[in-house]
């Protein structure tokens, strides 16, 4: 393995057929203060991270105007603007009320202002990927995708990405817009997406694993996940993340960390390759 990592050995992926990033990514929630709310708690370790992804090779950026909020937004902005051969991706339709409090919120107006506020904050013209946090029971679901398709009309968002969704929901939606990703909690640990994993790799739309680092019982001391990666001399961090990758080839992990020691360490995973009895392992002892 060489003394850099680089995300480039994770595979490339197209975000709407027509955007090649990186297959891992990375996500800008941990770069906030606790609960997400408010600044980090080390402004410039958390700058420094931003600013070291291009030397790895990451150009697959995920954020959310609800991260501070607009924290996340603001530091990559000033860490990475003009963004150089990166995609930033960000989210809208939660409201913020507290640390760890997320109120989601479908109202067309608000989205709208969602998007623009997100182009303000991150210096742009248009978002390339643009993702709903969540489609609001509360609401139209009608008026929230039309809502999204009309500014993807315009020309403010370039692509659609849905969160939290199933596969009935994705079909619901293509009759507005082509949805190119999708991000659902997804990890050794905890696999209730499985069907919806299989529909977007049948269907080529990205599918953006939330918490990939969370590996359940295997993080105990002594387990199989242990034990492969002091095989392949890299964190158990980096083996749950290689075994996403190896997953499935739509599979675009976003682990994120306001630390650059273990952002290397995260990226590392991409030059890891699973043999296909270290990923069966895995899968076995998980379940």
């Amino acid at each position: 393995m060489s003394t850099t990592p680089n995300a480039a050995a994770s595979g490339t992926f197209l975000i709407g057929g027509d955007i090649p990033v990186h297959r891992l990514g990375y996500g800008a929630m941990r770069i906030t203060g606790p609960g997400i709310w408010g600044p980090p708690a080390d402004p410039a370790a958390a700058l420094a991270t931003l600013r070291r992804l291009p030397e790895f090779g990451v150009n697959f950026i995920d954020t959310a105007d609800s991260y501070g909020p607009f924290v996340s937004e603001d530091l990559i902005r000033e860490a990475l603007h003009p963004y150089a051969g990166l995609l930033i991706a960000t989210k809208g339709g939660l409201l913020r009320h507290g640390p760890d409090k997320w109120v989601p919120l479908g109202d067309p107006g608000y989205l709208r202002q969602c998007v623009l506020m997100s182009l303000r904050r991150l210096g742009l013209e248009r978002i390339d990927l643009w993702q709903l946090h969540r489609l609001d029971p509360g609401a139209s679901r009608q008026a929230q995708l039309q809502a999204i398709a009309d500014m993807r009309r315009e020309g403010l968002i370039r692509h659609v990405g849905l969160s939290e969704v199933q596969p009935a929901d994705i079909q619901e939606a293509q009759q507005y817009f082509p949805v190119a990703t999708v991000q659902n909690q997804y990890n050794l640990g905890e696999r209730k997406s499985e069907a919806v994993l299989d529909y977007c790799t049948e269907h080529r739309i990205g599918f953006i694993p939330w918490y990939p680092l969370n590996a359940g019982k295997l993080a105990r001391p002594g387990s199989k996940l242990e034990d492969i990666a002091r095989h392949h001399g890299v964190t158990t961090s980096a083996i749950a993340l290689a075994w996403l990758l190896k997953r499935s080839p739509v599979m675009l992990p976003i682990p994120g960390t306001a630390n650059p020691d273990h952002l290397a360490q995260n990226v590392a995973a991409a030059q890891v390759s699973l043999s296909d009895q270290e990923f069966d392992a895995l899968d076995r002892a998980a379940a």
